[in-house]
C-alpha cells in the first residue's frame, strides 16, 4: 500500500466540493503540503496548505505554479466545468475540452519532472459519464470520455519512469455542480475519502461512491479492461529510445 503521510499533494479545482473535500482528506492523512490550487484563491488556516491561483486554461499560471511546488508526489486533477448543452454547437464543446481534457493534460506535463523525480501519482477526476453519457450533458460527457482514455494512456506512457496514474469515476456528488437534480448523491468527504483510499490500494479505476460502485466490477474484469492491459504491454516491450 501507498500512503498520503509526509507526502506533497496538488489538488486543483481545490475551493470547493470534492476539490476541497480532497484537501481536507490529504490532510487528515498526515500530507506534509498540500497545494489548493484555484482560479480564485483562498485563506486556510492550516499552515500546510499553500493556495495557488490556478486556472488549468491559463498556462502562464500553471508555470507560475510550477515555480511555487517544492516537491509533488500526488498530484489530482480535479478542475472541470459542467453545463447544460444538447451538442448542436461547438463552443460549448470547446469549452469543456479546455478545462476537462486539455487543462489535466497541460498541468500533468508541467509538473512531469517533478513528478517522475518523486516516482509520484496523477489522479484524473473523469467522471462515471466517461462510460455512459448524460444526455442532458453531452459536452461535459464527451471530454471526460476523452480523459478517460487520455488517463489510460498516461499510466501506460508514464509507468516505465515510475509514475501511476489513476482514474476516479466520479458519480453524483452533492456540490454545486449537481444542484437541482434531486437524485441520490454522494457526500464530497466521503468521495474524498474512498479516493484516497483507492489511491493508497493502487486501484487504477477508483469508484468512490455507491453509484459508480455499480460500474466497478463490471469494469474491473471487462473484455476492455484486459485489452488495456494487453495494449499497455506494447509500450513495456518496446525498446529503450
Amino acid at each position: 500500500m501507498a500512503t498520503t503521510r509526509n507526502k506533497s499533494v496538488l489538488v486543483t479545482g481545490a475551493n470547493r466540493g470534492i476539490g476541497r473535500a480532497l484537501v481536507e482528506e490529504a490532510l487528515d492523512r498526515g500530507a506534509s503540503r498540500v497545494y489548493a490550487g484555484a482560479r480564485q484563491p483562498f485563506a486556510h488556516k492550516d499552515g500546510r496548505v499553500t493556495c495557488l491561483a490556478l486556472d488549468v486554461t491559463d498556462a502562464a499560471q500553471i508555470n507560475q505554479a510550477v515555480k511555487q511546488v517544492e516537491s509533488l508526489d500526488i498530484l489530482v486533477n480535479n478542475a472541470g466545468i459542467a453545463f447544460f448543452d444538447s451538442l448542436s454547437a461547438r463552443p460549448a464543446l470547446e469549452a469543456h475540452l479546455a478545462v476537462n481534457l486539455f487543462g489535466p493534460f497541460e498541468v500533468t506535463q508541467a509538473f512531469l519532472p517533478l513528478l517522475t523525480r518523486s516516482r509520484s501519482v496523477v489522479v484524473n477526476n473523469v467522471s462515471m459519464m466517461a462510460m455512459a453519457p448524460f444526455p442532458v450533458t453531452p459536452a461535459y460527457a464527451l471530454s471526460k470520455a476523452a480523459a478517460f482514455n487520455m488517463t489510460q494512456s498516461l499510466r501506460a506512457l508514464l509507468a516505465g519512469r515510475g509514475v501511476r496514474v489513476h482514474a476516479m469515476l466520479t458519480g453524483p456528488t452533492d456540490t454545486d455542480m449537481t444542484r437541482g437534480f434531486q437524485i441520490p448523491k454522494s457526500s464530497p468527504q466521503a468521495v474524498a475519502r474512498a479516493i484516497f483510499e483507492g489511491v493508497e490500494h493502487e486501484d487504477e479505476g477508483i469508484f468512490p461512491d455507491a453509484t459508480s460502485q455499480v460500474l466497478a466490477e463490471g469494469w474491473c474484469t471487462s473484455v476492455a479492461k484486459d485489452h488495456e492491459h494487453q495494449y499497455a504491454a506494447f509500450v513495456q516491450a518496446a525498446p529503450a529510445a
